[in-house]
């Protein structure tokens, strides 16, 4: 019988152990004792402390070289600034023409010295106050950085100046540790090769502050019109919080932007106190946020120019990696979808129409507003009117989402009851309807739910409201839309359900945010959908059920070289059954029904004119085989979008259908766009 000690034996010497059956054990890694000799079980594949110690002492010898390696190969450019070559970004027409050259790039170096010390520690205070001790690199923010890496964020913040500097004028934007890793070694480097004064110079005049702005100087004239040397603390704590994000921070963009801006400026304030660079008295000077002057438009975006780079900017932005800064930096080439015969035809036919406008001397035309837009089958946006002139109204009207489009939106309630029937029973089954299913076409009928009269908040109930309170009858649900009967489609908006009408607006490409209160008034418009995503509802009508998001740019490249673009793709929104039937309505209401104006713009177009109940807005949407269009007017302030009433628009005689002047307009276009 073996001891314990005649097993310890066997277990020594060069670390064998003879296995039971007469053959060694396996021990690959007999020069560590691993496994371990001696040990039984689970404790044979534990290591000890000295095991411990010695892999970690690899595993940090391991690393000291990788960094010591990455540090040897990572060189410092030789010149910083060589990324700051000015370009222009080309705009071009759908033909492949030139449309507009915008740039280039707004910027001036301008000398440290120039820039006030309370202007400097402005920035200093919000992005970096260890600036002027720290080498380079603050190892607590590159701890952040690589923790929110690696949990599944970006590495964004944590940088110093110093790496904020070398982001901008030598790596890219992109977000990796690779770049991070590059970065923080350059920062390491170049903080021991400039002085701290160039490299916060250098920052300053290399870092984008929005509104086509590199470098401080140019900020300060494009949001104060001074030069930087004029700066107030106040002044340079606003363009300081520019730096987090001049695309969140500009509080021209947006009330919220503003608010934004507002709160980090306060807090930039009150940071410069903290750290020992504005005293508390100066800081109670300062009490009104310093409103930056409004942006000035370029004048190469006069007439309807403007309105279209701004919708192709935007796209590109949203549906591409390029950032606004890049696109600032300029260089970019955009091939846009607009067809300059279509824009031109458009707003000459805006032009004509309005002649007989004349708000010098009638109240009724005082700030009336025109927007339009025509969308080919497959999504492109090929025109657009978005106001007089770009330069005199910067605010796209075909693009607004504050105007009810009112009985236009009938063929979508139409829709969605052929498609998915009536529920007129609380807990019933769901009953088909057909266009000749007859509702009460009469003025002031009771509008009804599963359990009876739809009582409003006002504490009566609801009743239909018919365009001149007329009475029609018995109609059929298709009569109902071809001349525009509104009490039947109110109705029929409550028999399907106004989730469900709803639902099918949104298959439609109709934006959430422009969807009305779910009230009986939904099934006629109380939705406020732009011009542009109207029109590119229509379209499914036309195309099968078939439709595509609306979009504005065909491809991009800069210097030649193409970029990643994400088109949208076509989605059935509706079976091609119901869209037949819509899309017959339609021909209807111009055949023999509310649309008959709209006949003069050729054979086989469908339209729609579109009223609302309090006469605030008029529309005519429609399309022929190859694109819709959509107008509207409307009249309002701009300063608070406050509609008023377009009773007597014109001269025109008060029961004058609020749908006239935006058919004309309709068929005007449409028929010089067919080439008729």
């Amino acid at each position: 019988m073996r001891t314990r000690g005649d097993c310890e034996g066997e277990g020594g010497g060069e670390g064998e152990e003879p296995e039971e059956t007469g053959r060694r054990r396996w021990r690959p890694f007999r020069w560590i004792d691993y496994p371990r000799a001696g040990r039984r079980g689970v404790r044979r594949w534990l290591p000890s402390w000295r095991q411990l110690l010695l892999l970690s002492g690899i595993g940090v010898a391991a690393l000291t070289g990788l960094a010591a390696w990455f540090y040897t190969i990572t060189k410092v450019p030789e010149d910083l600034n060589a990324f700051a070559t000015q370009q222009n970004n080309v705009y071009f027409w759908a033909d492949g023409t030139e449309m507009a050259r915008i740039g280039p790039t707004n910027r001036q170096e301008v000398p440290l010295d120039q820039v006030p010390q309370s202007v400097q520690w402005a920035v200093l205070a919000a992005e970096n106050e260890t600036f002027y001790s720290d080498p380079g690199i603050s190892v607590k923010g590159i701890g952040r950085a690589v923790y929110t890496m690696l949990s599944g964020g970006d590495t964004q913040g944590g940088s110093t100046i110093t790496q904020q500097y070398v982001k901008n004028t030598y790596l890219n934007q992109r977000q990796d540790m690779s770049r991070k890793l590059s970065e923080i070694v350059i920062a390491v480097k170049l903080d021991h090769r400039m002085s701290k004064q160039d490299i916060l110079a250098g920052y300053l005049n290399t870092s984008w502050f929005g509104r086509g702005s590199y470098g401080i100087e140019r900020a300060a004239a494009a949001y104060y019109g001074k030069d930087v040397s004029q700066l107030d603390p106040s002044e340079g704590a606003f363009l300081a919080a520019l730096l987090k994000g001049a695309g969140q921070y500009d509080p021209a963009l947006s009330p919220e932007n503003h608010q934004r801006a507002e709160d980090r400026w306060a807090w930039i304030l009150d940071r410069m106190v903290d750290v020992g660079k504005l005293s508390a008295a100066e800081r109670a000077r300062y009490t009104v946020f310093p409103e930056p002057r409004p942006q000035p438009k370029s004048a190469g975006l006069s007439g309807q120019v403007g309105y279209l780079v701004d919708m192709a900017r935007a796209y590109v932005e949203s549906h591409s990696d390029i950032t606004s800064a890049q696109l600032d930096l300029g260089g970019y080439q955009i091939h846009t979808t607009f067809e300059k015969p279509k824009v031109d035809a458009l707003a000459a036919a805006v032009q004509e129409a309005t002649k007989g406008i004349d708000p010098g001397t009638r109240e009724t035309d005082k700030a009336l507003k025109v927007g339009a837009a025509s969308v080919a089958l497959d999504g492109r946006i090929v025109a657009l009117y978005g106001g007089p002139d770009y330069l005199k109204q910067g605010f796209n009207n075909a693009n607004t989402s504050t105007v009810p489009v009112g009985s236009a939106f009938t063929p979508v309630v139409y829709a969605a009851g052929l498609g998915q029937g009536v529920q007129r029973e609380r807990g019933g089954s769901r009953t088909p309807v057909t266009p000749t299913t007859t509702y009460n076409g009469d003025n002031g009928v009771n509008v009804l739910t599963p359990e009876g009269p739809y009582w409003g908040r006002d504490g009566k109930i609801v009743k239909t409201a018919n365009d001149g309170k007329r009475n029609w009858g018995p109609v059929s649900l298709r009569s109902a839309v071809e001349q525009s009967v509104n009490g039947p489609m109110m109705q029929l908006g409550m028999d399907v359900g106004l989730d469900r009408v709803q639902k099918t607006a949104a298959d439609l490409g109709l934006l959430p945010n422009s969807m009305g209160e779910l009230v009986p008034a939904f099934g006629v418009g109380n939705s406020t959908p732009s011009a542009i995503r109207t029109a590119d509802a229509y379209t499914a009508f036309a195309a099968g059920g078939s439709r595509t998001d609306p979009y504005s740019v065909l491809r991009i490249s800069r210097n030649g070289a193409p970029l990643a673009l994400r088109l949208p793709a076509a989605a059935q929104a509706l079976t091609p059954a119901v869209a037949g039937e819509v899309d017959a309505a339609l021909k209807g209401a111009v055949r023999d029904g509310s649309a008959r104006p709209a006949a003069e713009a050729g054979p086989d177009v469908a339209a729609l004119p579109g009223t609302t109940a309090d006469r605030t807005a008029g529309w005519s949407v429609g399309y022929d085989g190859r694109m819709a269009t959509a107008v509207t007017v409307f009249r309002a302030d701009l300063k608070d979008m406050k509609l008023l009433s377009l009773e007597g628009l014109g001269g025109a005689a008060p029961d004058t259908p609020d749908s006239a002047l935006p058919t004309r307009i309709w068929t005007s276009y449409m028929k010089a766009a067919s080439g008729r």
